[in-house]
């Protein structure tokens, strides 16, 4: 048995269409739809798909965020995990323990099986689909940047029989070029030569054109039809022999994406509270602030009562979301009025010292599509975000399909998430997993499951606040396995959180 992983990176579920993908909707036809499938919080790429590869959530993992401080280093560090060399010296500097669990490329390779990946996202997430390739013998192409390829000489080989790796397209345009050669790779020549025993297929797209065009733009919709058409040769490939072959088929998403509406400048709002903020440690900066639309703020002083005072000026600000704090109990945090960060996995001793959401609600953007929120950054009004607890970004794609797993063309009404898809390869593999996934294996979705109504669901509602405002937190069980369903900050005009 073989399985194939492929992922459309940020692309909603509700964009799943027979009109704008065919191809995707072809698999949903024959498998099965996990539709109440969700991402981690933060709900970034570089925290979700070390999630979709540990099969465990950021407290375990140690990847925090798309961006972090790394307090152990002196002086303190400033990391972009899109930096596919830095990511690289990391993991060797610390023996192998960027990832402070064990990754799916790092458990087969125990059990004498291969993990291959190609993909076309930043640098630094192609390397952390698997970060010790090299070390394992495993295959890892970027569909553009040679940093993040290996080994060197199969790379050799395939451009020579595909010819060059394609530029990375300017920022802000659509990426097509590689798609293709991606695709053509895993088609012509990795599959034919290797026939690995996982392979993870990650196109890149619609999270970028999403960001600088907007969720449901034209040019969104073209990319996102696109990458569904390269997808369609995987699918007929797969039709002519790969299902007969045992490859088993999961479609992924790593999160969704609202439309940023309201714009702010935290450092400048923090200022005005009387901190000193930057963007990175410096001298100077009492409060740094990581870029990005999650909020995560690193204390020079990180007595409890100058945290509570950060806090505090958070919550009196109309952008601000929900907020975490180190844990006081199971629900509060050390900070009065902020949520236990544990409550959302996200304890891992990288973290922040406050993690924040923006203030995010169900208005319906230009495209139709449900989700605004305030934002940080630069762009334009309009454009898609992601990171936080809103149910559109935390809702994420998740199909299945081949010989191992129901193919009635049903819908799954269980829970279910990103942490779920390594312990369920593993179980199909016939690989012991892990103690440290904190994900299930997906049993009510495979061949011959019992009635998955018996399955036992139990849904987990939590507030706090502080003075006037006041938080709220979805989440729902599964047997052990917890999900986020959405948090929000209740206002007089709303009068309940959310529904999923």
């Amino acid at each position: 048995m073989k399985v194939l992983i492929v992922s459309f990176d940020g692309l909603r579920p509700d964009l799943i269409s027979p009109e704008l993908t065919p191809n995707i909707e072809r698999v949903q036809r024959i498998g099965t739809t996990l539709s109440r499938h969700r991402t981690v919080y933060p709900s970034e790429t570089r925290v979700a798909f070390p999630s979709l590869v540990t099969g465990a959530t950021s407290n375990k993992h140690g990847m925090v965020g798309n961006e972090y401080v790394d307090r152990k280093a002196v002086p303190q560090l400033y990391v972009d995990t899109a930096d596919a060399r830095l990511i690289d010296r990391l993991n060797r500097e610390s023996n192998g323990g960027l990832m402070t669990v064990p990754t799916l490329g790092e458990i087969l390779h125990n059990a004498g099986k291969s993990l291959a990946v190609l993909a076309t996202n930043t640098p630094g997430t192609t390397r952390l689909f698997n970060h010790q390739a090299e070390t394992f013998g495993h295959l890892r192409f970027s569909g553009h940047f040679r940093e993040a390829c290996s080994p060197n000489d199969l790379l050799a080989q395939a451009e020579a029989q595909l010819g060059p790796l394609p530029p990375a397209p300017a920022q802000g345009e659509p990426d097509t070029d590689g798609q293709v050669w991606i695709t053509s790779a895993f088609l012509d020549f990795v599959w034919p030569k290797l026939e690995p025993d996982v392979t993870i297929l990650s196109y890149g797209e619609p999270d970028t054109t999403s960001h600088f065009h907007g969720t449901g733009a034209a040019a969104t919709r073209e990319i996102i039809s696109f990458c569904d058409a390269q997808f369609g040769r995987v699918l007929d490939w797969w039709e002519a022999g790969g299902k007969a072959a045992g490859v088993q088929i999961i479609i992924a998403s790593d999160h969704g994406h609202i439309t940023a509406q309201n714009r702010v400048s935290v450092i400048e709002e923090l200022k005005d509270a009387g901190f000193n903020p930057g963007p990175a440690p410096d001298a100077g900066v009492d409060l740094v602030v990581v870029p990005g639309q999650v909020g995560a703020l690193y204390l020079a002083d990180r007595s409890e009562s100058n945290l509570g005072c950060l806090v505090e000026a958070l919550t009196e600000r109309p952008w601000c979301g929900p907020i975490f704090t180190a844990p006081r109990n199971a629900v509060e945090g050390v900070a009065p009025g902020s949520f236990a960060n544990s409550l959302v996995f996200a304890d891992h001793e990288r973290a922040p010292d406050v993690y924040f959401s923006f203030r995010a609600d169900d208005k319906v953007d230009e495209f139709g599509l449900v989700g605004s929120t305030w934002y940080d950054n630069a762009r334009r009004p309009g454009l898609g975000v992601h990171g936080g607890l809103h149910p559109k970004e935390l809702a994420a794609v998740g199909i299945v399909a081949g010989t191992a797993f129901q193919n009635t063309g049903q819908n799954s009404d269980v829970p279910s998430g990103i942490c779920d898809f390594a312990p369920t390869i593993l179980h199909l593999l016939e690989v012991p997993i892990p103690a440290s996934m904190t994900g299930r294996v997906l049993t009510e979705v495979l061949d011959g499951a019992s009635d998955p109504h018996a399955v036992s669901l139990e849904p987990e509602v939590f507030e706090t606040g502080l003075n006037a405002y006041r938080q709220v937190l979805r989440r729902v069980r599964v047997d052990q396995t917890t999900y986020l369903e959405g948090g929000l900050v209740a206002s007089n005009d709303i009068a309940e959180a959310a529904e999923v």
